[in-house]
């Protein structure tokens, strides 16, 4: 839960500094005036620029963040006079002004000598948003490592044009996160970017385990010797990477796939799949070790590798229909925890920026604020404050859109 206790009068801007704090928004506004002026020696004076001020850049992230509750396919719709179109925050900043800053908007405005990382754009940030999530937040034991649903809208996939899907570039990265089970807290992010063709690229290590491998380490790089159970999909169960995190005493329970997953020195009997038909709970164990293989039939065979759970303890996976159906206690956890994931998909996954900029730096700057907007109402959510006001999310969101703008009404709409 939370490391620090919040007062009952705390905003959601309170919340949203614990991760973003003024003196991340002030170096915006320093990164972003030197760029443009950088930009103006080199390709002529811009006349209607002005050096945008905090209280700007505030209300700059406030029309960004204001798109994930009222979703459109361009922020420049609150200006517009169509149906997302919003007079009650149009009149903080003008479409022109807006305009300006983000074309100028920079986090870190110029590439030093010893730089070689392509996300040196925003590396100070995601570093700066790692120890905002490290300091305030302390995880639960269980925890997942998995791809979060950062997809295009559905709403616009389904109403546009062909002329405007092919217009949408692809995401050059990918963006993975440890999260904490039982909360749904993001506890670190890590970005993969697909930096061309050759073997470091991830067109060249699309689903391949060591890819995989690389990105279960560094999500867990802060995680050793805390006794963590991590849970895991089969593109990065291994029992390599299991053995080597056991070592730094994490432990591990991951869905194993013949097809996405590593099987190296994994038996072969237990690999495939028995001629015998077999009924509904029935399962087979191979250990080695603290390490076991579990094989479960249930309309199907699957596979789990794990050394955080017995097998011969006994679970149950309780369905609507068939009733319960008996299995290892491992695939009862991994089957919970799994659940709870999918259900902080459906709920927060909606709630994510919908500007789609081309730059992919920006990107990922929008995805990362985006996550932290979510942590910082699952915080607001286990604090005291939420049993004085009791937002939802979207009335959050409306209220932290109405403080960074510094509108003085900031009740929520009901």
């Amino acid at each position: 839960g939370p490391t620090r206790k919040m007062p009952l009068t705390a905003s959601a801007m309170d919340f949203f500094q614990l991760f973003v704090p003024d003196n991340v928004l002030k170096n915006m506004v320093v990164q972003t005036n030197m760029y443009a002026k950088k930009y103006q020696e080199r390709f002529g004076s811009d006349e209607a620029w002005i050096d945008v001020t905090l209280t700007e850049m505030k209300a700059f992230l406030g029309y960004m963040i204001s798109t994930s509750i009222h979703h459109c396919e361009s922020v420049l719709s609150i200006w517009s006079s169509g149906f997302y179109s919003n007079k009650s925050i149009a009149l903080i900043m003008t479409q022109s002004r807006f305009e300006k800053i983000l074309k100028y908007f920079h986090v870190v405005a110029f590439r030093s000598s010893q730089t070689t990382h392509s996300l040196y754009k925003i590396q100070p940030f995601l570093d700066s948003l790692q120890n905002g999530f490290d300091s305030a937040f302390r995880p639960s034991q269980a925890q997942v490592l998995h791809e979060p649903l950062i997809d295009e809208d559905p709403v616009f996939i389904a109403t546009c044009t062909e002329r405007e899907l092919r217009k949408r570039k692809k995401r050059k990265f990918s963006l993975w996160v440890r999260q904490c089970s039982s909360t749904g807290f993001i506890c670190q992010i890590y970005v993969h970017l697909k930096e061309g063709s050759g073997a470091d690229g991830l067109d060249a290590l699309k689903n391949k385990p060591q890819l995989h491998s690389m990105v279960a380490k560094s999500l867990c790089q802060n995680a050793s010797g805390k006794n963590y159970i991590i849970f895991t999909g089969p593109s990065i169960t291994s029992l390599n990477l299991f053995e080597e995190f056991e070592k730094q005493e994490i432990y591990c329970c991951g869905l194993l796939s013949t097809r996405k997953s590593d099987c190296t020195g994994l038996p072969p009997s237990m690999l495939n799949n028995s001629e015998t038909p077999q009924s509904r709970g029935q399962y087979r164990i191979r250990m080695k070790g603290n390490m076991s293989l579990i094989c479960w039939y249930n309309k199907g065979h699957f596979r789990f590798l794990t050394n955080a759970y017995s097998p011969v303890q006994q679970g149950v996976i309780i369905k609507r229909k068939s009733g319960e159906i008996p299995c290892p206690l491992a695939v009862e956890a991994f089957a919970a925890h799994l659940s709870y994931i999918c259900k902080y998909d459906d709920k927060y996954s909606k709630y994510f920026i919908s500007h789609k900029p081309n730059k992919t730096w920006q990107q990922v700057f929008w995805f990362a604020i985006s996550i932290a907007i979510n942590n910082a109402y699952i915080l607001y959510k286990m604090s005291e404050a939420y049993h004085v006001t009791r937002y939802s999310r979207a009335q959050f969101g409306e209220r932290l859109v109405k403080e960074l703008l510094g509108l003085e009404d900031t009740t929520p709409s009901h």
